[in-house]
């Protein structure tokens, strides 16, 4: 069993596969894109398989494969492959803007994903244009359809962006009333390169309730894992159910059990941290493989107690990265 110098059982890991993106949304990076990684400084399909397996065997029993845009990377069924046949995973789930996964549908049951959550920050065409600076809106609203059709429990993330889609939350909620799906919101994070401050006017999680139950009316919470990230609640009359996750307030770091690997092969035990070990170097070495247990028990002895105190091992800002070069 993975445990931190908190007494923190860790068994959850975040994979990211790819840096890459197909949408340039403009709160992630810029319209240009960034300086996206280069094949041969990404972990290999090998070394992601073997990086699963061995924590697999060391206690994780979550893997979300997240990106970037996971399907960009053509390697991905061949992971899904692998990772549905290891038996100490219980929940395998991935992170996608749903533009790309219409071939791999049929195959989500056979893979054992649990859930996909689907990145969309707007519910009408244009303001999904303007957020993601793509023309895709009617082809992702097609296969969160085909999703559910096809009995995958689906939760939408929607990041609230402060004067820019404020508008969607309501509009959203009411679009998704009568399906089995969980709409959950997200304060909004600046890991854009640096290029935006939040104020202590951006739409934190209470501000983002005090809207929804303005215009819902009353919001039933539900008792969710010590381990969640996010509050949930249900909405009489509703089908579908909420979530608003604190992500900039971090409010769950207490009961943290998550770990991720970027697709460079770096540890990150804490998102608003450093990264604390280069997989893809130790696995390149003679006796890599051997010193992996080890050099990964050694990272979690030193992992920081919340995101406040990781954010203190920047020198210089903390949000100086995309959000997709940290792996979601």
């Amino acid at each position: 069993m993975l445990k931190d110098n908190h007494g923190r059982r860790i068994n959850y890991l975040r994979l990211a596969v790819t840096d890459r993106c197909n949408l340039r949304c403009n709160y992630c990076m810029p319209a240009e894109g960034i300086a996206f990684s280069k094949q041969e400084h990404l972990l290999s399909l090998q070394d992601m398989q073997f990086i699963s397996r061995s924590l697999i065997e060391m206690g994780i029993d979550k893997i979300r494969l997240t990106g970037g845009e996971p399907f960009v990377r053509k390697e991905v069924p061949l992971l899904l492959d692998f990772l549905a046949e290891q038996k100490g995973l219980k929940h395998l789930s991935i992170t996608t803007n749903a533009t790309l996964i219409g071939p791999y549908i049929d195959r989500f049951k056979d893979w054992g994903l649990d859930e996909v959550n689907i990145s969309l920050d707007a519910i009408d065409a244009e303001s999904f244009k303007r957020i993601t600076r793509r023309d895709q809106f009617d082809l992702v609203m097609e296969n969160i359809h085909k999703l559910i059709d096809a009995g995958i429990h689906v939760k939408i993330n929607c990041v609230v962006l402060t004067g820019q889609n404020q508008d969607q939350l309501v509009p959203m909620v009411n679009y998704m009333k009568e399906l089995p799906v969980v709409v959950r919101f997200l304060e909004e994070m600046p890991f854009n390169g640096g290029s935006r401050d939040l104020s202590p006017g951006h739409w934190n999680y209470k501000k983002i309730l005090e809207h929804l139950q303005e215009h819902l009316g009353t919001l039933e919470e539900e008792v969710v894992p010590l381990t969640a990230t996010s509050r949930e609640f249900k909405i009489e009359g509703y089908r579908c159910t909420l979530g608003v996750i604190p992500a900039y307030s971090r409010t769950f770091c207490a009961n943290c059990n998550r770990l991720r690997i970027t697709a460079k092969g770096e540890v990150i035990t804490c998102l608003y941290g450093k990264g604390q070990l280069q997989l893809r170097d130790v696995l390149r070495r003679p006796n890599g493989e051997e010193e992996f247990a080890s050099l990964m028990q050694n990272v979690l002895l030193r992992r920081a107690k919340d995101g406040f105190e990781a954010e203190k091992e920047h020198q210089e800002k903390v949000f100086g990265s995309s959000m997709t070069s940290l792996g979601g």
